[in-house]
């Protein structure tokens, strides 16, 4: 979510301070905004005497979400589903006036968002949550997240959630952008961005590892399928397709377990729609098994780059690790362009604050004149 909030987007925010479990992401972090992240257990970090956290204006956050996401299984017993605890201890610590915690939807409707929301209360926050699709402010995939938003000064509801930038066309077939909206006097919304946007011009992928060449082809291999995956591949040869077009065509080539399994999985070994936004990325993006992560046309699954680009990432931004490790920082993170829109949000608060107290300085100005 930094990337969002920093200069590359337009965004005035400085990163003073940062903490993730992964030392890979925390290389990452470092590489691209500088030494401020450091690894380790939030819980034990924040246990500790000598630990100096910078004052702040804002805190930014995603608390680990696996104990949320229905794709765990033990979910209800997660000790992940806790972590917002340690996230707000740094809220009251840097004595921010506004944060931003990002999770999977599943979140707001649980026991633990009603937790959330009281304890900010109890530290003098006005919050406000909602749900946010990524395709709707510019970035070319579907995912939906959540959004906490606590402000001390006034209600965050007033500019939160931000202005879509975007909109599905196939629920506003008639609608048409417009350069301009007369009546809010910004830019008007666009169609969705799709997957032909963000990869079209794309060569066909070389080789099997990071490579020491420029972006964005240093991103851009592939694997080394086996040649059943090549035969189901080759299968399913149209946009949209899934494993359920893989065993009425070529049922011989399909796993027992899906054939047995009637219903659910529709976007398994499926092939994404060059006109449409991307589905989720999720951390194994690079296995069609997994989700709707073929490509449109072209027999293999995505690659890093195409991945890193329908999360909206620039093509220079920095990431380190192995190949495993990159997938799970391009997958796990909030889209960049997401994070811009909820950081104008945050800037508004930000800039009605500095009114406000530029109005009480004048108001005891005249006070004192007065005297």
């Amino acid at each position: 979510m930094s990337l969002g909030f920093s200069e590359v987007f337009g965004q005035p925010f400085q990163s003073v301070w940062a903490n993730d479990f992964n030392r890979f992401c925390v290389n990452t972090y470092n590489e691209n905004f500088g030494p401020h992240c450091i690894a380790g257990d939030i819980v034990e970090i924040l246990e500790k005497n000598d630990i100096d956290i910078p004052q702040a204006d804002v805190v930014i956050g995603g608390p680990p979400c696996q104990g949320f996401s229905l794709l765990n299984k033990n979910r209800e017993n997660d000790p992940r589903k806790e972590l917002w605890r340690p996230f707000l201890e740094v809220v009251e610590r840097c004595n921010a006036s506004v944060f931003v915690m990002e999770n999977v939807p599943q979140m707001l409707g649980s026991f633990e968002h009603g937790e959330i929301v009281g304890m900010a209360q109890s530290l003098g926050f006005k919050v406000w949550q909602d749900k946010l699709i990524a395709a709707d402010y510019g970035v070319p995939q579907t995912r939906t997240r959540a959004f906490i938003i606590g402000c001390k000064f006034t209600d965050p509801s007033i500019v939160f959630p931000p202005r879509k930038t975007h909109f599905n066309p196939k629920k506003n077939g008639n609608r048409i952008e417009l350069p301009f909206n007369s009546e809010t006097h910004l830019p008007g919304p666009k169609r969705w961005r799709t997957v032909r946007d963000a990869i079209a011009e794309l060569p066909p992928p070389a080789g099997t590892e990071i490579r020491d060449v420029p972006p964005p082809l240093d991103l851009h291999f592939g694997r080394n399928p086996t040649e059943l995956s090549k035969k189901r591949y080759r299968a399913i040869p149209n946009e949209g397709m899934n494993r359920f077009d893989l065993q009425r065509i070529a049922p011989e080539l399909t796993p027992k377990c899906w054939i047995r399994k009637k219903t659910g999985g529709t976007d398994l070994f499926g092939r994404l729609w060059w006109d449409r936004p991307s589905v989720t990325i999720r951390t194994e993006f690079f296995k069609p098994e997994k989700g709707r992560y073929l490509h449109p046309e072209q027999h293999r699954p995505i690659t890093h780059r195409e991945a890193a680009r329908f999360q909206s990432f620039p093509d220079d931004f920095r990431f380190l690790g192995s190949k495993i490790e990159i997938a799970k920082q391009i997958g796990n993170a909030v889209p960049p362009l997401l994070a811009a829109r909820v950081a104008d949000v945050v800037r508004l608060l930000l800039e009605q604050r500095d009114k406000q107290w530029m109005s009480s300085q004048e108001k005891s100005e005249v006070k004192l004149c007065r005297a």
